[in-house]
């Protein structure tokens, strides 16, 4: 029996503007306010990146805290903090966030091209981020943009740094990474461990019939503005939340349930 869907949103990201979707949420309070509705249509855990005053990525503590006190105070969705930051950060900026403890928080196993940019992630860095990680008592998502980053989560298990079970977010579609086709997520899930439960981020194009796809496989979906920005070709989505409704309405109709961030918290042994 295949386990609930969970559905993590992905609200902001670091590239995408209000210019590319006036909807984006970018302050502490639209984030919460996004937060709220995205929990209300059905998603379990919000992927957080935060902006700065003028709304550039940014990982001062102080937003990252005031934007989770905000999502806190109104529901209980999983809140998990995106060590990536933005790329060219150092590791030590990206881990500061991670002293206001967030449930989750994502590490990313390699380096990747990122359209005309370079998403670094040496074995420096990984590291760094994996022992930030844990001494911060977080539970991490493996963000895997090709297959050698699986190889590459695997190797931190071997030296202690992290342990089975793992939890993985195929991110499937960036420039510059692994495309987001079909035949390319069956390789990236028969490449985990037994045990694992993993979740696809499909960019653009490829976000609607890859969450098909892990919806019908047994995985879980990310949908979110950092990830697409429109609800169909040509036409940008009004929320964050909208692209949640229709993940669970395609849930519904196809026999999976929706997991709640509490049913979230135990298939992901955090409860």
């Amino acid at each position: 029996m295949m386990d609930k869907l969970m559905i993590t949103v992905a609200l902001v990201g670091a590239e995408t503007t209000k210019q590319d979707n006036p909807n984006l949420p970018t302050s502490p309070q639209e984030l919460a306010d996004a937060a709220y509705a995205c929990w209300e249509a059905g998603a379990s855990i919000i992927h957080l990146h935060v902006r700065d005053a003028n709304e550039q990525p940014t990982q001062d503590v102080a937003v990252f805290a005031e934007a989770k006190r905000l999502i806190n105070k109104r529901c209980d969705i999983i809140v998990q903090f995106s060590t990536g930051g933005a790329v060219g950060l150092p590791v030590e900026e990206r881990t500061k966030p991670l002293s206001v403890r967030p449930e989750m928080a994502t590490l990313s196993t390699g380096t990747v091209n990122f359209g005309p940019d370079v998403f670094m992630n040496s074995e420096h860095y990984i590291e760094g981020i994996a022992k930030a990680i844990v001494e911060n008592g977080v539970k991490p998502e493996i963000e895997v943009f090709e297959v050698g980053m699986i190889d590459n989560a695997l190797r931190l298990v071997r030296k202690g740094l992290l342990t089975l079970p793992l939890h993985f977010d195929f991110v499937m579609g960036v420039p510059g990474g692994i495309g987001g086709t079909v035949k390319n997520l069956l390789h990236l899930v028969e490449s985990i461990p037994v045990g694992s439960s993993w979740s696809v981020a499909g960019i653009g194009r490829a976000e609607l019939p890859l969450a098909t796809m892990a919806i019908i496989m047994g995985g879980h979906v990310r949908v979110g503005f950092e990830d697409n920005i429109y609800y169909s070709r040509g036409v940008k989505a009004e929320s964050n939340a909208q692209l949640v409704a229709r993940i669970v309405r395609l849930a519904k109709e196809l026999g999976r349930e929706v997991a709640t961030p509490n049913e979230a918290r135990q298939q992901l042994g955090m409860a």
